[in-house]
This record gives structure tokens, sequence and C-alpha cells, in this order.
């Protein structure tokens, strides 16, 4: 396994439906362009050729970026591919002056964040618009 690392690759809806599928019950069928279009950085790491991880941060022009839609392909998982994304994604940021960077995920996901990516617990609010 030879992972490499690449900040806005070009990039298709189809590429990121693969790498989410691999990880649903049900087929992903996303219109990538959009969120591509509209962030700060993304970030992907390659096995070869092979898209195997997704990290998107999005931000407000100023101190605030957000990341989301980290991913990696199952297959590729717990080889500290997420973690460097997640590093990768925080230094980006920094480097374009945000101060701070936001995540939310599920709980189970906690230890991932907290213990291996070393974000700290905050309160925070939310509403869902669903």
């Amino acid at each position: 396994m030879n992972i490499t690392y690449k900040t806005n690759p070009p990039l298709t809806s189809a590429d990121l439906n693969a790498l989410f599928s691999a990880s649903r019950h049900a087929p992903e069928t996303s219109d990538w362009q959009p969120v591509l279009d509209h962030n700060l950085i993304y970030l992907c790491a390659y096995d070869g050729e092979r898209l195997v991880g997704f990290a998107n941060v999005a931000w407000d022009g100023r101190a605030h970026a957000f990341l989301l839609d980290p991913r990696v392909h199952p297959d590729w998982r717990h080889n500290r591919i997420g973690t460097k994304l997640v590093a990768l994604a925080a230094e980006a940021a920094k480097t374009a002056g945000c101060t701070v960077l936001h995540v939310d995920f599920r709980d189970e996901l906690a230890p991932f964040y907290f213990d291996a990516c070393g974000f700290k617990p905050t309160l925070a609010g939310l509403i869902h618009l669903e």
C-alpha cells in the first residue's frame, strides 16, 4: 500500500459516489460539483490511482473552518489515512487564516475525532432543517 495525498485534484461525482457507496447499504448518487466548487479545500487519498479517502473543508471566509464528509474506503480503514486527511485539513485551514476547525459526527466516531485527531468536546447547537 502506497498512499499519496492530493489537494484539490480533479474529481467527478462518480469518483466520490463510488467511495461513499462502499460504506453504505444503498448507492450514493449525489451531485458533488457544488461541494467541490464552494469550499476552502478538499483532500484526497489514493492507493495508486484508486481514490480511497476524501475530506472536505468548508469555511466562512474568515476564522471558522468546517470539516465535512471525511471518508475512507472500508478496505483501507485502520491505516491512519483518516487521521492524515484530518491533519492535512487542519493545516490547510490554519494556513488560510482560520483559527477554529469544527466537526460534527455520530457518537460512535468520538474516539476517532477526540483521541486520534485531537478535537476537543464543546457545546454546540443544531437545528435539523429536514
